[in-house]
């Protein structure tokens, strides 16, 4: 029945590849259990009702995700996203949390209907090929980057924004996290060498456990204030009924003082990231995967889109922020998931977790660091397949793999990819090659920059 449904041969998978990737891909993900109940709790959202709907809006954007299109991608309320609802349109704007909300079903309608009009994926189909491998490159820097900053091993610095940890002076937190994230990389990538079927999954547990072991041994000390938790699994139960505070409060959102001109451009910004955070995510799994047809297509990729943008309207009614296709689904494709078996593994195991929540948050950010460092690896290897010789393709790729770790973003990279690649190819007479989308995505990417 599973070789029938999901087409297991045909995809050169198995029923155990599957499985042990699904595992993995949540396990890469587990971190969104803990962020975004924290994140969204800042707006005066109840945090047990942000973390059952996250999980439920896993759970149906990956299953609709496994079920429609048969592909091995993930999804959750996004990052970046939920900093967005949060600090700039619940903070810095002083809109309530049921606007946002309504603003995100609102988008997730859209899309709905730009899904089944074949708007997204046309615009999927226009992005030309040597972006699409700049985009799959600039993904691995990106989630490596996120991994790095997840294991403490990269900081913040007030003269270069960014450098490495103090190892010596937070040893006990910062220290530690960064030096068992470091040996667990090189366990996943030594395993992963030998051919060790699970390697990343392994990777991320044996991590866990030598942090388990750190903190008995005093090695590890937790310090909640600063973000540093304990490390083992807690039993606590989970509140089912604090769900109700946020389920259907999109729709009791109160517009006497909200500006019509403010909800549209709230409600453009997460059209713009979500749109191309989730074609970016799908361009670059789908490339490392080897899933894109000689025409650089992705086949079935309207149901794909169709279940991403089901996911983020039913995420709102819920009472989450977006939900949209995760870029750490690569830690899956990594281990060898090919179909949507391994999106069914995730799904269940995020409608899993809204009983065994306690023990999946408590996977620390350094344990999940060493699977996203070594899939940035997998992932960036498909710059040697860019033509470096014509500096037309070359650049804008280069430019666009560049912009999206540095400006945290993968719809960031794209757009300035797109931008580029339109300017330098217009400029230097070679216009022909350049598609009426392409003209219409440029100009699109500079009025959000202007207006938005």
């Amino acid at each position: 029945m599973l070789e029938k449904f999901f087409k297991l041969n045909e995809n050169h998978t198995t029923v155990r590849t599957e499985v042990i990737a699904g595992i993995t891909t949540f396990m890469a993900m587990a971190y969104i259990l803990a962020v975004n109940p924290t994140m969204l709790g800042d707006t005066g959202m109840n945090r047990d009702a942000v973390l059952m709907a996250t999980c439920l809006a896993s759970f149906v954007g990956t299953m609709a995700m496994a079920l429609m299109a048969n592909y091995p991608f993930a999804l959750a309320p996004g990052m970046g996203l939920n900093a967005y609802f949060a600090y700039t349109v619940c903070g810095a704007m002083g809109y309530s949390w049921q606007i946002a909300l309504l603003a995100v079903f609102v988008e997730g309608i859209i899309f709905i209907v730009l899904s089944l009009t074949s708007v997204r994926e046309a615009i999927f189909d226009a992005i030309p090929s040597t972006l699409k491998k700049g985009v799959s490159a600039g993904i691995g820097l990106f989630i490596a980057f996120i991994g790095l900053q997840g294991a403490h091993i990269v900081v913040a610095n007030p003269s270069t924004l960014v450098s490495y940890v103090a190892f010596a002076e937070n040893w006990h937190t910062e220290g530690i996290c960064a030096v068992l994230a470091l040996v667990g990389l090189m366990l996943t990538a030594i395993l992963y060498i030998k051919g060790v079927k699970g390697s990343i999954l392994i990777g991320i547990l044996s991590t866990w456990v030598l942090g388990m072991l750190s903190q008995a041994a005093g090695i590890y000390r937790a310090d909640p204030e600063n973000g540093f938790y304990s490390l083992y699994p807690s039993m606590a139960l989970t509140d089912f009924s604090a769900l109700g505070t946020t389920f259907g409060q999109c729709f009791k959102a109160d517009f006497s003082n909200v500006n019509i001109f403010n909800f549209i451009v709230i409600l453009l910004s997460f059209l713009f990231v979500d749109m191309f955070d989730t074609i970016g995510t799908l361009i670059g799994v789908s490339s490392k995967a080897g899933m894109l047809d000689q025409d650089e297509k992705l086949p079935r990729i309207r149901p794909a889109l169709l279940a991403d943008a089901i996911a983020t309207s039913a995420g709102a009614v819920l009472g989450t922020s977006t939900t949209t296709t995760f870029v750490e689904s690569s830690a899956g494709v990594g281990e060898g998931a090919r179909t949507g078996l391994a999106s069914v593994v995730t799904g269940l195991l995020f409608l899993a977790a809204i009983f065994f929540a306690p023990i999946f948050t408590a996977v620390p950010g350094f344990a999940t660091a060493p699977a996203l460092i070594f899939v940035g690896f997998l992932m960036v290897t498909s710059i040697v397949k860019i033509d470096f010789e014509d500096l037309t393709e070359s650049i804008p790729a280069y430019l666009c793999l560049l912009a999206m770790p540095l400006l945290y973003s993968i719809s960031e990279g794209i757009a300035m990819g797109v931008i580029s690649y339109v300017i330098i190819n217009l400029v230097c007479g070679k216009g022909k090659k350049i598609t009426p989308l392409m003209y219409v995505l440029a100009v699109l990417f500079v009025c959000k920059y202007i207006f938005l």
